[in-house]
């Protein structure tokens, strides 16, 4: 797995921790470009970060700042090892903490949210946490919130004053991107 554009373009990351499941290179590339100018100076909240490779995609391409959180201790010390490899580790911390209770936490807003957790975790957990941001005001007015799903899953409830800005999909990934 390699950073595919912008400063860190190139670089290896360290090893994907066991049960951790990274998006591809092709599918971050795909999704990064369907970004546009949207990641330059944006604030990154990078939720089950597992190698922070999406985190450090963003970082790369021009975001101010992002937040890695993860609950394994191998995903933590990996995503930390990586933002040193990358050299953006300036611009970046990473939280050992549950993902809920992270969006739980005072973290103030984000412009890009990421959400990849493992295929296991029901429709239903993904839906409340979707729900938990919006109702803590985690995404800045016009911020995207990216959620990746196995394809056969279904669609997650989405928050009353978000849209779906689009669907991808990338082998066996569903990528859903939602506006605030």
């Amino acid at each position: 797995m390699r950073i595919v554009a912008g400063s860190a373009k190139g670089i290896r990351l360290a090893p994907v921790p066991d049960g951790t499941r990274p998006l591809a290179d092709r599918a971050r590339e795909g999704l990064f470009s369907s970004f546009g100018d949207a990641v330059r100076d944006a604030r990154v909240l990078d939720l089950f970060a597992g190698t922070g490779a999406v985190a450090i995609e963003a970082l790369s391409r021009g975001a101010a700042s992002a937040v890695l959180v993860d609950t394994g201790p191998r995903a933590v010390r990996t995503a930390t090892a990586n933002l040193e490899r990358t050299h953006l580790a300036d611009r970046a911390t990473v939280v050992r903490m549950d993902a809920a209770k992270a969006v739980q936490s005072d973290m103030g807003d984000f412009d890009l949210v990421f959400l990849d957790p493992p295929y296991a975790t029901p429709d239903e957990e993904v839906s409340a946490l979707l729900g938990e941001i919006a109702a803590r005001g985690l995404v800045a007015r016009g911020g995207l919130v990216v959620v990746t799903r196995p394809i056969k899953s279904s669609i997650p409830v989405i928050p009353v004053d978000w849209r779906s800005d689009r669907r991808l999909s990338y082998g066996d990934a569903a990528v859903l991107v939602y506006r605030a």
